[in-house]
């Protein structure tokens, strides 16, 4: 019996050591102080078996009281639910089962490992009950032995870190002679040992996040969005988002997540980052002027139907080709009437030198400004027409309106206007539009003109 009994000690303790992880735990550090009671029997009397043991085992007046502390235990949390404790007791014995003997000094130190059952089912930590093994050696006057263990016992949370703890450990002698007996406790536990820098009710050691408040469920690392994706795997962390996009939402559901889409409360195109393009022509809505109608990018997607540069929304003639300067409209094959005009009131004003055909330096804005008008019509023909007052010989007057004429078609070439756009014709003094009588109206006579040819 004795052989069988420290192989099971001893099996017990490499069974618990093999579960042993080192690794740090919620307050890893106890102290528990208590009383103990000790319920010894007769050495002879274990031929009655435990169960005889068990018998009285409630029967007090077996016990042997110290109403003052004495017991000390120091416990530390190693991991996997498992509590390596040492134990010192001290008691007075007077009674041994029924009987009553001198007063004896009881001394103990107790030594073992201790499983919170807590551990199976995965309960709260108010009520914590255990079960242990261990051995002792014992002082009992001039007798000294030792004892295996084996305790059973639970913690009840009375405050933070605080415990009211109850238990009972049987301690069989491993020699016959010696006495067996139960000791029973009860006592405060303290615990510590744990550090929580984030306050979220995970201690630093099993915490991924121990600055950051977080989640059980998480190992303390947050989940702001509370979408069930802790952050450091959200992409989105701040919006609350579905797992097969990593936590990012689609409001519209037009497959580009919010965080990469333009327009995330309307439906669109992957190409466009989410936005609607409802006339189609690949430009975005939100960038195109016209967006119910297909154009072109370089008119920030408005349309210009007869290609001619402009939009059609700022083109009068739409339709038609035309030129910036006429807002869309194409140009008048000749000048308007108004143009007609003004191109001869220019005309009129061109000086020449005295009895001369060269054109004096004063005139050379105004033939500027009859330049500009011919470019304006490239097909149209003009003529230009040269006039004289009457003084001097109708032979010499016809002679001189024919050189300013030309002088006036060279000028105008030179200017860049083609040569067989005009012509030149001197009609001397025959053709006068006021008096050859006055100096004013011999004047108005001394003209050139520029005419559309018909």
């Amino acid at each position: 019996m004795k052989n069988f009994i420290k192989l099971f000690f001893a099996s017990a303790l490499l069974l618990s050591a093999s579960l042993v992880q080192a690794q740090d735990e919620t307050n890893r550090w106890s102290v528990a102080l208590g009383v103990n009671a000790i319920d010894l029997y007769p050495v002879g009397e274990e031929d009655q078996g435990l169960g005889g043991y068990f018998d009285e085992f409630f029967n007090t007046e077996h016990y042997n009281f110290l109403t003052a502390p004495s017991r000390v235990e120091v416990g530390y949390y190693i991991g996997d639910g498992i509590v390596a404790t040492i134990a010192g007791s001290v008691n007075r014995i007077d009674r041994v089962g029924d009987l009553r003997v001198d007063e004896m000094t009881y001394l103990s130190a107790d030594g073992g490992l201790r499983y919170n059952l807590r551990e199976i089912y995965n309960g709260s930590d108010v009520f914590n009950p255990y079960l242990g093994i261990g051995g002792s050696y014992q002082f009992v006057e001039d007798i000294s032995f030792g004892t295996f263990n084996g305790t059973i016992g639970f913690d009840i949370k009375m405050a933070e870190n605080v415990y009211f703890n109850v238990q009972t450990t049987y301690k069989h002698a491993f020699e016959d002679d010696n006495p067996k007996h139960f000791q029973h406790v009860a006592g405060v536990k303290f615990v510590w040992g744990a550090v929580d820098t984030d306050g979220d009710g995970i201690p630093d050691s099993k915490d991924e996040c121990p600055e950051t408040p977080g989640l059980e469920q998480f190992n303390g690392c947050p989940d702001t969005d509370g979408d069930g994706i802790k952050d450091s795997e959200d992409e989105c962390p701040n919006d609350a988002g579905p797992a097969e996009t990593n936590g990012c939402p689609d409001s519209d559901g037009d497959t580009v997540l919010d965080k990469d889409d333009k327009c995330p409360e309307t439906p669109g195109l992957v190409a466009l980052m989410g936005c609607p393009d409802s006339d189609g022509d690949g430009i975005a809505d939100g960038d195109d002027e016209c967006p119910n109608e297909a154009g072109l990018a370089k008119f920030n997607g408005c349309p210009d139907s007869d290609g001619d540069g402009i939009a059609d929304k700022d083109d009068k003639c739409p339709n038609e080709a035309g030129i910036a300067e006429l807002q869309g409209c194409p140009r008048p094959a000749v000048p308007t009437v108004k143009e007609q005009e003004q191109l001869n009131a220019y005309a009129k004003t061109i000086l020449f030198e005295l009895n001369k055909s060269d054109i004096q330096a004063q005139s050379a804005q105004t033939l500027s400004d009859i330049i500009d008008i011919l470019k304006k019509y490239p097909e149209a023909e003009f003529s230009i027409d040269g006039h004289t007052d009457s003084q001097g010989s109708e032979a010499y007057n016809q002679k001189l309106s024919e050189e300013r004429a030309n002088s006036v078609l060279r000028y105008l070439v030179n200017g860049g206007i083609d040569p067989d756009r005009l012509s030149a014709e001197g009609f001397g003094e025959s053709k006068p539009i006021a008096t050859n009588s006055t100096a004013a109206g011999r004047q108005q006579n001394r003209r050139t003109e520029i005419n559309l040819k018909k």
